[in-house]
């Protein structure tokens, strides 16, 4: 079911009546979500994704704007007659349940032609265990299991009715590293096993871009970028995306372009084609250095992490934005720990260049 979203605004009133002022939690956002897609709502606390996960779901009405499911106008539609499956962060299962009852719950709640036998609903909700692969713990209670099952359970549930659209509002959060880790490969094939266009609010930008098909990335309410997660990686539109995304997180530096090279501090570190003579922020990935004695950029070193097939070199440089800055580069360099600098060249297409006063991307010709 492809989901359109249409100039979508919300606006919660002031909680002060004297001075306060509205919050607008979500402003003028536009996007088409494609039928059988994984799209991945990203973005910091407070940014209205899951104010606009509530507005697709319908528990919450939009100040203004449209949602359409297909050709169909939903906005001013109840949730329960929108064919969505909700999954909420705190799992939200009935705990005098057992599993079973829990995923059967909201079959047994239709009503005239949706109507349906117990042996239906039966046939349904053992579907919907195997599917998740927890059909063995159907006559457990929820305090019976660990928060992945239960986390299981909940998807279950909010899929037993084959929804037209499954909307999961940060569903991994509770869960340890390892389980968040399998839970989200799950999640990746149920979704393509039963080709349901799913939405899947985030804070966390590996998990976004590890499971979706294309990654929505908002600030303060606001349509920052979208497009598919190696792309918006690769060629963010603004210094927000380019440092939201990325672990470790991209290195930042002041620098300024002159004579159509890039200088960072008093170093041209290197050739810029096609942009004028500005101050500018610079942003090079961590995977952007090439260590090399004779290099054009020198920063004074740190320290050395070893990570098995990778090494991260810990180093410091006046003009850095960030308190310190992390290069991955590979085992087989060998760095002199016993040096205080330490040198590279950069990989022209990990640099990115930013406006100092708007922070919109700058684009550069390589020389």
């Amino acid at each position: 079911m492809k989901v359109e979203l249409q100039n979508l605004t919300k606006i919660f009133p002031s909680r002060s009546k004297k001075a306060g002022e509205e919050v607008i939690a979500v402003n003028d956002f536009t996007f088409t979500i494609p039928d059988g897609k994984l799209i991945g709502l990203l973005g910091p606390s407070g940014c209205g994704k899951s104010t606009t996960l509530y507005m697709i779901s319908g528990l919450q009405k939009p100040t203004s704007g449209k949602i359409f499911f297909g050709d169909d106008d939903v906005t001013e539609l109840s949730p329960e007659n929108r064919g969505v499956g909700l999954v909420f962060q705190n799992y939200a299962l009935y705990p005098h349940m057992t599993v079973k009852q829990n995923i059967l719950f909201p079959l047994q709640n239709l009503k005239g032609e949706d109507k349906m036998t117990k042996e239906e609903m039966l046939e349904k909700a053992i579907w919907a265990a195997k599917l998740v692969q927890i059909d063995n713990l159907m006559e457990r209670k929820p305090s019976e299991l660990s928060g992945g099952q239960q986390q299981r359970v909940a998807i279950a549930r909010a899929l037993v009715k084959v929804p037209k659209v499954l909307l999961l509002d940060e569903p991994l959060s509770n869960l340890d590293a390892r389980l968040r880790l399998q839970t989200r490969e799950e999640i990746r094939r149920i979704q393509r096993d039963t080709g349901i266009t799913t939405i899947f609010v985030t804070h966390d930008q590996e998990e976004a871009m590890s499971i979706s098909d294309m990654i929505v990335v908002m600030k303060l309410g606001v349509l920052q970028q979208i497009g598919a997660p190696q792309e918006v990686y690769d060629d963010p539109t603004n210094l927000f995306v380019a440092k939201f995304l990325g672990t470790p997180p991209i290195n930042v530096f002041s620098g300024k372009v002159q004579g159509g090279k890039l200088y960072i501090g008093g170093e041209d570190v290197l050739d810029v084609g096609g942009v004028s003579d500005c101050e500018v922020t610079v942003g090079i990935r961590p995977e952007g250095f090439i260590p090399n004695e004779n290099g054009r950029f020198s920063c004074d070193l740190s320290s050395v992490e070893v990570m098995g097939r990778d090494v991260s070199i810990v180093s410091r440089h006046e003009n850095s934005l960030n308190p310190i800055i992390r290069s991955i580069v590979d085992a087989d360099n060998k760095i002199d720990m016993s040096a205080a600098k330490v040198k590279y060249d950069l990989k022209p297409h990990k640099v990115l260049l930013f406006n100092k006063e708007t922070e919109e991307r700058i684009y550069f010709e390589v020389k």
